[in-house]
């Protein structure tokens, strides 16, 4: 997950930021940025990022104008002082409103929160004028078979057949049941989109997992859980924090 925070104190934009990386190894600060200027600066010279922290009271004004000058579809939780503005904030694209300070189990709660609504939202495209609705998800046609070209031959397999995929140095690899591993010429992003979310949960970066394959949760410290499927995988399977009750909700379903 690709984050900006817009903070100008320092030491409250690094608490913000470790406490991110303490939820989610895998979630990555890109930019942190300290005034309306420099906001609106990178916002247009670079990719939209999934999700913006953002102060409210800036030294060269309210964060709000940042939002008025640049349209992003970018989902926003704010973090600041003051309640008194609430209201407005969810007139820019907000999801949350974090007031200070900002104590781990609410920010948990916040990304949670997002999480929810990025399984919800139809597409990127509509992102912005979604974002405070709950909407029903588009059906789609997913893959069932895999094409797999190994030793000049063309296997397919079938996707209800992986256990799970594995994405490593820059390589993709589907495992089967019958403990057989092959390379894909696809990302673990666009597999993401191809296999059906109520078969499949992408615990991390590294992996996805297929729910009929799973044999054990266990519990892993710091309050992450580790996944052992029926074959062993190249390395743990890992669940962060913030996932964990999107996970143990996809489970359940």
């Amino acid at each position: 997950m690709r984050v900006i925070i817009i903070e100008d104190e320092v030491k409250t934009a690094k608490e913000l930021k470790n406490m991110l990386q303490e939820l989610d190894s895998e979630l990555r600060v890109v930019a942190v940025l300290s005034s309306v200027a420099t906001a609106i600066s990178w916002l247009k010279e670079n990719p939209v990022p999934e999700l913006i922290f953002s102060d409210i009271q800036l030294g060269d004004g309210l964060s709000f104008e940042i939002f008025r000058e640049v349209h992003t579809d970018a989902p926003v939780i704010f973090c600041t002082a003051f309640d008194e503005y609430a209201i407005k904030a969810f007139e820019s694209n907000s999801i949350d409103y974090l007031l200070k300070p900002i104590e781990e189990d609410q920010l948990q709660k916040s990304l949670e929160k997002y999480l929810r609504f990025k399984e919800h939202l139809v597409s990127k495209s509509n992102h912005g004028s979604n974002l405070n609705k709950v909407l029903v998800q588009m059906d789609s046609a997913y893959k069932q078979n895999i094409l797999v070209y190994h030793s000049e031959k063309i296997i397919p397999v079938r996707v209800l057949d992986l256990q799970f995929i594995y994405a490593s140095n820059g390589l993709v690899y589907i495992y089967t049941s019958n403990d057989k591993s092959y390379p894909v010429p696809y990302t673990i992003e666009q597999l993401e989109t191809m296999l059906n979310p109520a078969q499949f949960f992408r615990a991390n970066r590294k992996f996805m997992v297929n729910r009929d394959f799973i044999k054990n949760i266990e519990h892993y410290f710091n309050r992450k859980l580790f996944i052992i499927t029926k074959s062993e995988a190249p390395e743990k399977i890992i669940i962060s924090k913030i996932k964990v009750q999107p996970f143990l909700k996809w489970i359940e379903q």
